[in-house]
């Protein structure tokens, strides 16, 4: 099995040094291709400001994995692992380590941008379409690390994938079997163009109450439209969606309060752990997806959101003034 997988990995990056224009006859062409895509994902290495509010969940240092898709030095990553970033370092598969910076952060969609200080001299990954993808197709999985680091997986399903963090994402691609090495990591289709970008290891990657383990990759798609702007202003244009600072769990049709961002609108509320969350305004709310609908329907950041919210055995009308998510955390401002 082990060799199956192998062969069938080599296949793919064979396929992929082809699509970027090599000859079929041309065996050394092909691998060099294999090579400049393995060459496109890089390490990535950051550590928080000081008092970064993500810290308490996700540490002050950081690691995972990035991809190069342009030639100005731009690379891709999953958010959180450069979220409120002082610094950031980059390792190319030849062990050269550069300085990065913070480009840009888009809540929606979880994307994180670095910038390179210093030129890199890698060819960059192409964008595919993820739309195109479909079930049961194979496909590749680069973390960082090089070709040992490389496996093969199959497309389990495309569906919403609902956080508990106020996080939404209308059709997530997921993938087994898993990597380790899932944040940030490349996910290619079999012309070896970028389809995805890792985030997540699920338990459930055919779908819900099915339990085969896999990765979440957030559709290369989601980026496309908000690229320039990333870029020109570190963050997506026009209207922010409301942010209040919740994170909740569904459990038996309620959504029970997990944890209240420390200083956030809901704590400054009176929001707490422990209170479950029965509607926005007159609507109820029993699952993240519908609570989400409602919350981001009412207006854009700074809107007022009513909440109904169980605080032990009294009911209670909160009113919480949202905020913009970006203003939230203390990012070094590199943009």
């Amino acid at each position: 099995m082990r060799r199956f997988v192998l062969l069938g990995l080599m296949c793919l990056l064979f396929a992929a040094g082809m699509a970027r224009g090599q000859s079929r006859d041309d065996e050394g062409g092909g691998l060099k291709g294999a090579d400049d895509l393995l060459a496109a994902v890089v390490r990535v290495k950051m550590k928080a400001v000081k008092g970064a509010r993500s810290s308490d969940t996700l540490g002050e240092e950081r690691e995972g994995t990035g991809i190069l898709i342009d030639d100005k030095g731009h690379i891709l990553t999953i958010g959180y692992v450069v979220m409120e970033a002082q610094s950031i370092e980059i390792t190319t598969q030849d062990d050269k380590t550069v300085p990065a910076v913070l480009a840009g952060y888009d809540h929606v969609t979880g994307f994180g941008l670095l910038r390179a200080l210093t030129p890199l001299d890698i060819k960059p990954i192409v964008l595919g379409d993820a739309d195109k993808l479909p079930v049961k197709e194979p496909v590749m999985v680069l973390p960082h690390g090089g070709r040992s680091a490389a496996t093969l997986a199959y497309v389990m399903s495309r569906r919403k994938f609902t956080g508990s963090w106020e996080y939404q994402l209308d059709s997530a691609i997921f993938t087994s079997p898993p990597t380790m090495k899932w944040a940030g990591a490349a996910l290619l289709n079999r012309e070896g163009k970028l389809v995805g970008v890792g985030s997540l290891l699920v338990r459930d990657s055919i779908g819900p109450g099915q339990a085969v383990p896999g990765n979440m990759f957030v559709p290369i798609d989601l980026v496309k439209p908000i690229l320039a702007d990333l870029i020109a202003s570190g963050k997506r244009s026009g209207p922010q969606r409301p942010w209040i600072g919740l994170a909740t769990e569904e459990v038996q049709g309620h959504l029970f309060v997990t944890r209240v961002s420390p200083d956030s609108p809901a704590e400054k509320a009176g929001l707490k752990r422990g209170d479950i969350v029965i509607g926005v305004g007159g609507n109820p709310v029993t699952t993240h997806e519908v609570l989400y609908e409602k919350l981001w329907a009412i207006g854009d950041a700074g809107v007022d959101v009513p909440l109904r919210v169980l605080q032990g055995a009294e009911l209670k009308e909160i009113r919480v003034r949202s905020i913009d998510r970006n203003e939230y955390f203390r990012q070094r401002a590199s943009f």
